[in-house]
């Protein structure tokens, strides 16, 4: 009785396992995995793989096995039947007509859910209560649900992954988590992405045929039930299923690969999603190696010419009180410009723009997410363990290049296409004293084209200049931080614009139609009385792609950025190392600004800058400096790569880092692992302690 009640289980068990299995074989033959692996490397991730798997179904079976716990016929029988179906009636109206009742002190839809959830429950306990005849039936028809249900969450995880794995090169991580919050732009750029109804059509079709041939199978196991002993020794085999799932998990996810994609084809996403949800933030003490405190500071802070985190920045010139323009451009590659190599002519203006600017050619994003580049732009700090300050809680009342102009008596705004509260923005800029200007702002006339992620760029730049003429009509000079988004999957744009259609829905398209808006922008700004006395600051805010051989791969951090200014700024190239961070404590020193910083970025032209990079995911953090890069990750690891300096070939002015060797312990450079853990570790103590608050 016991074992052929196993049946639905290890119908489902043998399909997750064979549709993980598939995922994982589409994964080593995917493009973006840029590794090969030998027969046992392959055996190895196959293996610990189906292992993997193994412990996430049984830690998912607990809700069938419930299911199947309560299939009884005496619960119908009189008394039993009337008790249980009044008390559900009851609950019903509880949920329904009290109104501090307990679903509804947890905000949102959970009332209405459970509201639901209940309702159904009643229409089918009293259709089995009052019509006995039919019960196996509807009891059949219950089950083919549930089986479809879970069949569905099985093959709809394998293609999320997919999908995930084809835009980031890995499982599940904070980008999963962050798509599950914001559920409106997600399933809005899915929809605008991808053919949704094939897809769907297609999920939804093998999803019915492996329910009907599982429910063929098993069906007979409704006829009759487990007794209460028998129902008691399944879900004792469950409890210790589940343990020995949950202890094997803690073991088995701790198995690294020799690379990052080793690592990522062999986990299961399930789990590393899990995670991501419960680490939103990391405690870098906790996890990261650290030296003595005052030994980090002083380490660090020696970098400076007064080597104290509050310092008081002072120019011989006097201070010019220029507007400024700060756009950060979305997913920005260098390599998408032709003067980084690119023959596809994508970025013709910006291209054009460099040649008259000041720009900064070996320049490294912080991370991989526009909340990196803000932060990066905003509180010039290096980055830190886990999730973006933008997104955190205590993000309020920090140091900002905004409060910097705020000091001087600039109009300070934000200015973004979308609906800013995407990824926190709005309480962050608006808690540190920044106006918003996003699309609660347009009128439905002025949008021309918008996607999901916002108003197209050439509307966002028409309503910047809107902005920055009523800010010049004051008075006071403004500093207007513009965030594009249009060079965003589903890279949809108006027709007619460029080249390439806006329905072919390409990552070039979109960069092209981002550059075009741009030029226009230019061309209106050039229009405007305010326009000579301005500086724009243009730089990306990270690169298309991330996915690499390595945790932190060169190449996927370097973007292209230039400040340009007719009359003020001196077309030059600047092509030593430096960070997102030091961009703007550039522009005050070139600006004449005397102000108190506690910026840890460097101005690039003052004596003792020292050329430098911090590039990190959520918890991978590397330092560049001197032909290194140092990584500290959990659990206290440090590696260390030699890095080899050669030219591009197609732009052979353009220094590159394309080779990354990972030294072993012995040959590493232990004076720059100090200086790594000291930046992140001093970074990490001053947050915690608010010392970079205003």
């Amino acid at each position: 009785m016991i074992s052929s009640k196993m049946k639905p289980f290890l119908y489902l068990g043998a399909l997750y396992l064979i549709i993980s299995l598939l995922v994982r074989v589409v994964f080593f033959f995917h493009p973006i995995t840029t590794v090969s692996f030998g027969f046992f490397e392959i055996l190895k991730i196959l293996i610990i793989g189906a292992i993997n798997d193994s412990f996430v179904f049984i830690l998912t079976c607990p809700f069938l096995a419930l299911y199947f716990l309560f299939l009884s016929d005496s619960k119908y029988q009189k008394p039993y039947g009337q008790i249980i179906l009044g008390a559900l009636v009851l609950f019903f109206l509880y949920i329904l007509l009290i109104p501090n009742n307990i679903f509804k002190q947890y905000g949102g839809s959970v009332a209405e859910i459970a509201l639901a959830f209940i309702g159904v429950k009643i229409i089918f306990f009293a259709l089995m209560f009052f019509l006995p005849e039919r019960r196996l039936k509807i009891r059949n028809t219950l089950y083919f649900i549930t089986l479809f249900l879970y069949i569905l969450l099985i093959v709809f995880n394998a293609v999320s992954e997919y999908f995930f794995y084809n835009e980031f090169g890995l499982r599940y991580n904070f980008i999963a988590v962050d798509y599950l919050i914001y559920t409106n732009e997600v399933i809005g750029n899915i929809m605008e992405s991808y053919p949704v109804v094939p897809l769907f059509l297609a999920i939804f079709t093998i999803t019915v045929l492996i329910s009907v041939f599982i429910y063929r199978k098993t069906k007979m196991e409704l006829l009759d039930f487990p007794n209460i002993k028998q129902k008691l020794m399944l879900l004792g085999a469950f409890f210790v299923l589940i343990g020995i799932s949950l202890f094997g998990l803690s073991l088995t996810t701790k198995i690294k690969g020799n690379s990052v994609f080793e690592g990522e084809i062999q986990a299961n996403g399930l789990p590393k999603f899990y995670w991501a949800f419960t680490h939103n933030e990391l405690d870098y003490f906790q996890f990261y190696p650290t030296i003595n405190q005052k030994t980090a500071e002083n380490n660090f802070l020696n970098q400076y010419p007064e080597p104290v985190l509050k310092r008081n920045i002072t120019s011989d010139q006097p201070e010019l009180k220029k507007n400024v323009v700060l756009i950060s451009i979305e997913s920005l590659s260098a390599d998408f410009m032709e003067h980084y190599g690119n023959t596809q002519k994508i970025t013709p203006f910006l291209d054009s723009l460099a040649d008259h600017s000041l720009m900064f050619t070996n320049l490294y994003a912080t991370g991989n997410r526009t909340v990196r580049g803000l932060e990066a732009l905003t509180l010039c700090i290096p980055p830190t363990a886990g999730e973006s300050i933008i997104k955190r809680e205590n993000n309020k009342n920090k140091f900002t290049t905004g409060s910097v102009f705020k000091s001087k008596g600039y109009d300070v705004k934000f200015l973004y296409g979308g609906y800013s509260y995407f990824d926190n923005m709005r309480d962050f800029f608006a808690g540190n004293g920044y106006g918003i200007v996003d699309r609660d702002n347009f009128k439905p006339e002025e949008i021309t084209f918008a996607n999901v992620w916002g108003v197209a760029d050439e509307d966002m730049a028409k309503k910047a200049i809107q902005t920055m003429n009523a800010e010049a009509k004051s008075g006071k000079p403004f500093f207007n931080h513009w965030m594009t988004v249009s060079n965003h999957r589903p890279f949809t744009y108006p027709d007619g614009k460029i080249d390439i259609p806006g329905d072919v829905k390409s990552r070039e398209g979109g960069v092209k139609y981002t550059d075009y808006s741009l030029r226009k922008f230019f061309e209106m700004a050039k229009k405007q009385d305010w326009y000579k006395n301005t500086v724009f600051v243009v730089i990306a805010d990270h690169c298309a792609s991330s996915a690499g051989d390595t945790e932190l791969p060169m190449d996927k951090y370097k973007i292209p950025a230039m400040i340009f200014s007719e009359g003020f700024i001196q077309p030059q190239k600047f092509t030593q190392t430096m960070s997102q961070i030091d961009v703007m404590p550039t522009l005050f020193g070139l600006l004449n600004f005397n102000y108190q910083s506690k910026f840890l970025g460097q101005d690039i032209f003052k004596k003792g800058f020292q050329p430098k990079a911090y590039i990190a995911t959520y918890q991978d953090l590397g330092f560049v400096k001197d032909n290194y890069l140092t990584i500290i990750s959990p659990l206290r690891k440090v590696k260390q790569y030699a890095l080899t300096q050669q030219k591009n070939k197609l732009s052979p002015e353009f220094n590159i880092y394309y080779d990354e060797k990972q030294l072993k312990t012995p040959d590493q450079n232990k004076k720059l692992i100090e200086e790594t853990i000291s930046a992140y570790q001093s970074t990490s103590y001053w947050l915690e302690k608010n010392q970079l608050n205003r």
